[in-house]
């Protein structure tokens, strides 16, 4: 908002309608954000218990024809009738946001604890892709017992939370495709409630889909313009170079048709045996949507990236064919319309960027949300589904917002997923 669409009212003056900006912390008044539309008496009564004698409001962003120009303050009398009136409702309100800050600081040692457990997994998973060829069967075991970890964790959890790692991870050299897709598909298989046996075998798979890879050069892997004809052939190779080496690994069966096939798509048009419909094992159709949503996110090429919201909205609205149906929609169910790391614009005008995906709730996710007026340690941490002033209006770009809001939501340019399987969501008291 330009700071000259802005001037000073008189409190006395405010009136529904009005869009309004407290030159208060964010901690000094009783609302979610200190800017917003009034849309009630009692907000304006609240506003005038608060002390000021004035405040700023945008015309561009207000209803209704603007206030008289003059400023005349409110006399203290009434000032004060309207502060005594309103004390009981604004102690009531402010004991509600303290009880909001104490669950935001929940929330946040909560991110502490998922992100320490990706670095750790992460690393883990580091050390399976760099021995499978020189300690081939004690790596496969490494690998076996942590997929059966996170199998357990996730399946036994009454709720699943998705969440998008922060810029403290350590880089973006932490971001690992291999544990994406595994998150991702297990997410999936949680969903669609497969017995546990076969999700380790699944994420088995999804784990060492791409171990094919090592036989490709990095010149081709890593080649960010198009590859000729006879690198493409050589490149869709890797699948074929990966069932060898999980044949001397002795993987099983499943776990070799997902190495075979997780390029395969519904509609006939993938690789290497362009295998159609049901034809393609169900784990390999879920691994399929999962490897091909990642991809679009951090593809070699990173300047190409989608954002996640884009890559859902391509794989839906143009891609669906490519696809099963119905894990299709398991996927865009779980995710919600706004993945994690998405940026998105509030109905106030506020920006901020999804975090955390509830796979029970995915409309309904959580943001960290832009505010000038607080530390960016402190960021507000705003749940969607506690949340009834504002709403998500859209989904934006990153080139898209101002460089002061990309540094500070720090939007990481390789999308990392996470999973909570603890609990539903931080309890701090009554909300």
């Amino acid at each position: 908002m330009n700071a000259t669409a802005n001037r000073d009212i008189s409190v006395d003056q405010l009136r529904v309608g009005l869009y309004v900006h407290l030159d208060l912390k964010w901690f000094e008044h009783p609302f979610a954000f200190g800017h917003f539309k009034i849309k009630s008496e009692e907000q304006i009564t609240l506003i005038r218990s608060l002390g000021l004698k004035t405040v700023r409001f945008s015309q561009e962003l207000s209803e209704g024809s603007p206030p008289p120009q003059v400023v005349a303050p409110l006399s203290p009398i009434l000032n004060a009738a309207a502060a005594a009136s309103m004390a009981p409702e604004l102690s009531q309100i402010m004991l509600a946001k303290q009880a909001m800050m104490a669950q935001m600081r929940l929330r946040r040692q909560a991110t502490e604890r998922i992100e320490n457990a990706f670095v750790n997994t992460a690393k883990t998973i580091r050390n399976i892709e760099k021995n499978l060829y020189s300690r081939p069967l004690e790596t496969v075991q490494q690998a076996t017992l942590l997929i059966g970890q996170i199998t357990d964790s996730i399946l036994s959890a009454p709720e699943l939370a998705i969440h998008v790692m922060g810029d403290k991870m350590g880089g973006e050299e932490l971001y690992l495709h291999s544990l994406n897709v595994t998150m991702l598909s297990i997410m999936m298989a949680r969903d669609i409630k497969l017995p546990v046996e076969v999700v380790s075998v699944l994420g088995v798979g999804a784990l060492l889909h791409d171990i094919g890879r090592k036989e490709v050069p990095d010149k081709i892997l890593h080649k960010t313009e198009a590859l000729t004809q006879a690198e493409r052939s050589f490149y869709e190779m890797h699948c074929q170079f990966g069932v060898e080496m999980g044949q001397r690994l002795h993987l099983s069966p499943a776990t070799l048709a997902i190495i075979r096939e997780h390029h395969e798509l519904f509609d006939g048009t993938g690789y290497p045996a362009k295998l159609k419909g049901e034809s393609v094992s169900l784990l390999s159709r879920i691994v399929a949507i999962a490897n091909y949503y990642d991809e679009l996110c951090n593809p070699s090429a990173i300047a190409d990236a989608l954002t996640p919201h884009e890559a859902l909205s391509l794989m839906f609205a143009k891609l669906r064919s490519k696809f099963d149906p119905k894990l299709l929609q398991v996927f865009i169910r779980c995710l919600g319309v706004y993945p994690p790391g998405t940026i998105v614009q509030l109905s106030n005008g506020a920006i901020g960027m999804v975090v955390t995906v509830n796979t029970a709730r995915p409309m309904k996710p959580t943001l960290v949300v832009y505010d000038p007026e607080v530390a960016k340690d402190d960021a507000i941490l705003l749940d969607m589904e506690r949340e009834t002033e504002v709403n998500i209006a859209k989904a934006i770009r990153p080139a898209q917002v101002p460089q002061e809001v990309y540094n500070y939501l720090s939007p990481r340019k390789r999308v990392s997923y996470y999973f909570d399987a603890s609990s539903a969501r931080p309890q701090a008291g009554t909300p």
